[in-house]
């Protein structure tokens, strides 16, 4: 990632706890970002410098005169960020933005968990990645992880257990131990393990009954158009497509366009706006227009997932069944300060092909579903494919 990218990312977190919710990180907890694929973002880039103009020189100039008198430009800028309203931006120091940009690419430093906490405040392990560090230590969902590196973690809000099983307060890199609590049943010890660097599965394909497909994408991380576009093709003839975007929290825009392009032949897909400069997405012409399409999406679906389920949504392409999306329609931009640490700050905003404001709003499904989402979807796939 260099300086000139645009980001979108669905919600702001304190530093140190913000990268190590991008993408499935160590624990899934539902963050992420999306920056503009290659043409937009070379075309956005000089405009993005003017438009943001006010608020960028804002937050360098106080870096930069934080360490022309010695000072740490990274605490300065956070606090011009803090002042200035932006709900959206970020200042990451320039080890979090590495752990950012390998997460983009699909990978991510971690122990291989996921977790979520309990009503009672406890960390219940609801996943655990096969061949990954927390596997091979034995751990398994449904254990609870009551301390990380001697550190309680009953009652913490998720993200700060993230925080401390990927060392962020030290910057901690592959290779560094953990040491993690754990409680089964009346058994309770403690598991040492060396932090490794794991790739995630973004995509995920299985087959219903009829021969219909489930794709589910967690993230756009790098390849997950092609991913999909290889799952569509090794369908059967005919076959629907159920593409889950349930807690998708985003991710590159570019992968979110390549995969509008799976199913859309050319047209838009999005326009953004950079401080009222208008610019567009389109999709890639030749993709199939003619399988049954459903799209599933929560309020976990945000960000560049919100960007794809609009494009679909208007262009009459899939049915939306769920419930309302998470409304992060903004658009970020880093800049890189003087002690190597980044900054992201709004810029502007993205709309569906109808011109439909998602910030703040979200997007409503065609069919309301809270539970039994998958059945409805089939249900309504099977109408679909009865009208082909």
């Amino acid at each position: 990632m260099s300086g000139r990218d645009l980001f979108c990312q669905p919600r702001r977190f304190g530093r140190g706890a913000a990268l190590t919710l991008v993408f499935a990180s160590v624990l899934v907890a539902g963050a992420a970002t999306g920056s503009l694929p290659g043409e937009g973002r070379r075309t956005a880039s000089g405009a993005v410098r003017e438009a943001s103009a006010g608020h960028a020189e804002n937050v360098t100039r106080a870096a930069e005169e934080a360490a022309a008198v010695g000072k740490s430009p990274m605490e300065a800028a956070e606090r011009a960020v803090s002042r200035s309203g932006d709900r959206w931006a970020a200042v990451y120091s320039a080890g979090e933005y590495e752990e950012f940009e390998e997460s983009l690419d699909g990978r991510y430093t971690g122990v291989g968990l996921w977790a979520r906490r309990e009503p009672d405040g406890r960390i219940e392990v609801t996943r655990v990645r096969a061949g990954s560090p927390a596997a091979d230590a034995g751990i398994r969902a449904g254990d609870l992880l009551r301390s990380v590196d001697g550190h309680d973690v009953d009652g913490r809000p998720v993200t700060e257990v993230v925080s401390l099983l990927r060392g962020d307060a030290t910057d901690a890199p592959a290779g560094t131990t953990v040491t993690l609590g754990l409680e089964r049943g009346t058994r309770a010890w403690s598991e040492t393990m060396h932090r490794a660097l794991l790739s995630s599965d973004s995509v995920t394909v299985r087959a219903l009954a009829d021969g219909a497909r489930v794709i589910k994408i967690a993230a756009f991380t790098k390849g997950v158009g092609d991913a999909v576009r290889t799952a569509v093709r090794q369908a059967p003839a005919g076959a629907g497509i159920v593409l889950d975007l349930r807690g998708n929290s985003g991710g590159l825009v570019a992968e979110a366009t390549a995969t509008a392009s799976v199913f859309l032949d050319g047209g838009l897909v999005a326009t953004y706006d950079v401080d009222g400069d208008q610019r567009a997405l389109h999709a890639d012409s030749g993709g199939d227009t003619s399988r049954p399409l459903v799209a599933l999406v929560d309020g976990g679906t945000m960000s560049a997932a919100e960007l794809l389920t609009g494009a679909l949504q208007d262009r009459g392409r899939a049915v939306v069944v769920g419930s309302r999306t998470f409304g992060k329609g903004s658009v970020q931009m880093p800049s890189r300060l003087p002690d190597g640490s980044v900054a992201e700050l709004t810029v502007g905003h993205y709309r569906t092909p109808s011109g439909r404001t998602v910030d703040g709003k979200g997007i409503t499904p065609d069919l309301d579903a809270t539970d039994e989402v998958l059945e409805r979807a089939e249900t309504v796939l099977g109408g679909l494919g009865d009208a082909s």
